[in-house]
């Protein structure tokens, strides 16, 4: 989790695109947490890729047990449009 918070401080200072490396580094520990998924989303948004931000807010929102935390990941997406 460290490490999330250290790639969205990094994208607060070298962009997005840092900050995704940052995260890709730490998939095969945390792919399947939705806390990876929900900050993978925002920073590619930040990036201007609506449609895979979208996805990665999904994912996250499948993959938490609390309800309104599946509700401010699934409105999240759905106000970046796509599937």
């Amino acid at each position: 989790m460290v490490t999330l918070n250290r790639a969205v401080a990094l994208s607060m200072i070298d962009g997005p695109a840092a900050g995704l490396a940052v995260v890709d580094t730490v998939r095969g520990e945390l792919g399947d947490h939705h806390r990876f998924h929900s900050v993978r989303g925002h920073l590619l948004e930040l990036a201007g890729d609506p449609t895979a931000a979208g996805a990665e807010f999904r994912a996250a929102a499948a993959r938490t047990a609390n309800l309104r935390e599946r509700h401010y990941l699934t409105t999240r997406a759905a106000g970046l449009g796509g599937a």
